[in-house]
This record gives C-alpha cells, sequence and structure tokens, in this order.
C-alpha cells in the first residue's frame, strides 16, 4: 500500500478538514506516492521513536501530535523538531499527523477517554461552528432525482444521524441563450421556459468541493446556477470534548481516585470539591481550560482535562470539579484507538504501536 492509500483510510476517521486553523496536520515529511512497508503508531515523535522505527523496518510513522508546528526556516539538526526530521528524512521515513483532526470527531480522542472511564451515551461538547453548509439549485423537473442521487452519492443530505435529506419546489424558470453559448434546451436568441425543481441539499463543509464537482458533472445545463450558504445548524458529530453519564453515581473522591487510576495518572491538580456526587463527566484531551464554561453549561460535575493554569481553577465557581490528570495521560490511549482503527481497516497490513515513552514530564 501506499502512503496516499493509507492516510485516506485514516481521514475516513478524522476528516483533516475538521482540524482546527492554528493546526499543522497530514503528511508531514514523505512522498505520499512512497510504498508503505510498516506503519508505527505514536503519540509523539521524537528521535527515539524514529530509531524504534529503523529498527522494526517501518517507513510511516503516524503521530498524533505534529512534530513540525511551526515553519521551519532552516533544518540543520539544532534543536529536537530539526533532528527528528532530518532523521526521518535520511531513513526515508513519512510523517504523518491528525492532531485536532482527531479531537474534533465523535469517535476520536474524547471518545477513548470516555471508554476508559466508562462514562456512557458521550456527546460533543463544543460543537464546531459553520461545518455544516447548504446547496441551492434548479433543475429541469425530470432530472431533479438524477441530480439528487449524484449530490447524496458526494456526501450532501448528511445532517446528524440522517443521510439523503433535501428540499424540492418546483417552478418555472427561464433563460435566453446568446451566441456563442451551447444550449441543452431551447434556441440561441430565444427565451425559453423551462418547468424547473429548486433543490436544496445540506453536506458537511469538507465535502464542499466533491459535491461541487458532482453536481457540475450531472447537471445537464451549460451554465449551473447554484448558490452555498453557511447554516446555523448543531453538528453533533465535529467539535471538542464529550460530555455523558456513569452508570452509577460516585463520591467524588472516589470517582478522582478512578480516574487516577484508568488513567495512569501520577496525580489530579483538581478545583475545590463540592460535597456532591458524581454522575454527569465532560473531557477534553489536552490543553482544555478553553472549555470549563462549556462543561459548566452543558451541568457536568466533574471536567477532566488538562494543563489547566492556577487562576483559570477558580472558574469552577462552585459549579463542578476541574480535574487536571495531565496532558501526555489524557491523550495516552490515542495511539491504541489508531491501532486497532488501521488494523480493523487492514487486517492483513502490519500496523504495530511504539513502544517508547514519550511524556516529557516526569513526577518526582
Amino acid at each position: 500500500m501506499t502512503i496516499k492509500e493509507i492516510t485516506s483510510i485514516l481521514e475516513e476517521l478524522a476528516p483533516l478538514g475538521n482540524a482546527e486553523d492554528f493546526d499543522n496536520v497530514g503528511l508531514l515529511v514523505g512522498d505520499k506516492n512512497m510504498t508503505v512497508s510498516r506503519v508505527l503508531v505514536t503519540l509523539d515523535t521524537l528521535e527515539k521513536v524514529v530509531d524504534e522505527a529503523i529498527e522494526n523496518n517501518c517507513n510511516l510513522i503516524v503521530s498524533f501530535h505534529p512534530i513540525i508546528f511551526s515553519g521551519l526556516k532552516k533544518i540543520t539538526g539544532s534543536n529536537y523538531v530539526e533532528r527528528v526530521v532530518l532523521k526521518a528524512i535520511k531513513n526515508d521515513i513519512a510523517i504523518y499527523s491528525m492532531h485536532t483532526a482527531l479531537d474534533n470527531v465523535q469517535q476520536g480522542v474524547n471518545a477513548k477517554i470516555c471508554e476508559v472511564l466508562g462514562i456512557r451515551d458521550p456527546k460533543i461538547l463544543i460543537p464546531k461552528k459553520n461545518t455544516l453548509q447548504k446547496l441551492t439549485t434548479y433543475v429541469p423537473k425530470a432530472q431533479a432525482q438524477k441530480i439528487l442521487e449524484a449530490l447524496f452519492k458526494a456526501g450532501a443530505g448528511h445532517i446528524g444521524n440522517y443521510n439523503n435529506c433535501s428540499f424540492s419546489v418546483n417552478g418555472l424558470g427561464s433563460y435566453e441563450a446568446k451566441e456563442g453559448a451551447n444550449p441543452t434546451i431551447g434556441k440561441i436568441g430565444e427565451t425559453h421556459y423551462e418547468e424547473e425543481t429548486m433543490v436544496s441539499v445540506v453536506f458537511p463543509s469538507i465535502v464542499k468541493n466533491n459535491v461541487v464537482s458532482a453536481l457540475m458533472e450531472a447537471h445537464p445545463y451549460e451554465e449551473v446556477a447554484y448558490d452555498i450558504s453557511i447554516m446555523e445548524n448543531t453538528n453533533q458529530h465535529v467539535g471538542m470534548g464529550m460530555i455523558g453519564s456513569l452508570d452509577t453515581a460516585k463520591e467524588e473522591e472516589a470517582f478522582l481516585q478512578f480516574v487516577k487510576d484508568q488513567m495512569n495518572a501520577k496525580v489530579v491538580r483538581h478545583s475545590a470539591l463540592r460535597g456532591k456526587k458524581v454522575k454527569k463527566v465532560a473531557v477534553l484531551g489536552g490543553s482544555g481550560a478553553f472549555a470549563i464554561n462549556a462543561a459548566k453549561a452543558a451541568g457536568a460535575d466533574v471536567y477532566i482535562t488538562a494543563d489547566v493554569k492556577y487562576h483559570e481553577f477558580y472558574q469552577a465557581e462552585n459549579q463542578l470539579v476541574i480535574a487536571d490528570i495531565g496532558h501526555y495521560e489524557t491523550e495516552q490511549f490515542t495511539k491504541n484507538l489508531l491501532v486497532d482503527y488501521l488494523t480493523k481497516k487492514i487486517p492483513n497490513f502490519a500496523v504495530r504501536l511504539s513502544e517508547s515513552k514519550t511524556n516529557p514530564i516526569k513526577y518526582l
């Protein structure tokens, strides 16, 4: 298999279009057409991870965090990022990163945390805005169904847990073809009136190009009239963090100890306990202080995340308990998720879970 084929499979799980604008995801090092011998999955791409790939004949590293985050002006080996890139290139090893593309999907990083902690029926905590769009076009009435089927096949008509969603209204369209035109219906210089159907379909913004291409290919007119608008509907399948419930309510201290044990955390930094049982839990892997208010608004009893600063703990305001268990600790099972996913998708291909410990934080 080629890198392109494998990354296409990964992007079925986590489309790169769902990543945050600040992020750097996708193929960072390597040729997309290169044949892959084996895949090594890791949380971070460090020099020892590249060494592990070399030792195990893996020429594609699938990493959660991007080793190249900001622009590189030179590659001289003067820091750990440059050394990783140099070693990867020298040994023909490609590096692919998923990061917030995997953060923002329903079956991604936060779903794995919920699975490990037994949090049931998790929902997206902060739905990503502007991820749904609507296309409206006008087609001859007799061919409306054909156009709809083409749009559905391209990924349109999808909202929430529903597929093939559309709305159609019949009306009368008109046009006059000028010299040089090649009208499918009507004659040059004559105003033509055609019974048309106005078709509207919703689609995820990441498939916009596919939808427009499908429309152009299937539409019979030489000039296709259409418009695309951004919808305000909440996309329940794309966004940061998740919130769900425990099967049985737990005492706060008992629950925090449970989290510490399940997540292999060395320490749990938390805001003041409220003396209330924990039933509803919100999670967000990695740096998640920005979602404290969202967790409060959603009615979470405890919010599990990482990298919370001193003054940010005050935001709990006795409305919930903020639990900071560590950045690495919240994301450590992500590589297991990816290995399981790739193994199911390509069962006869060698996919290896990295054994390198990449947590930069040590505890005394």
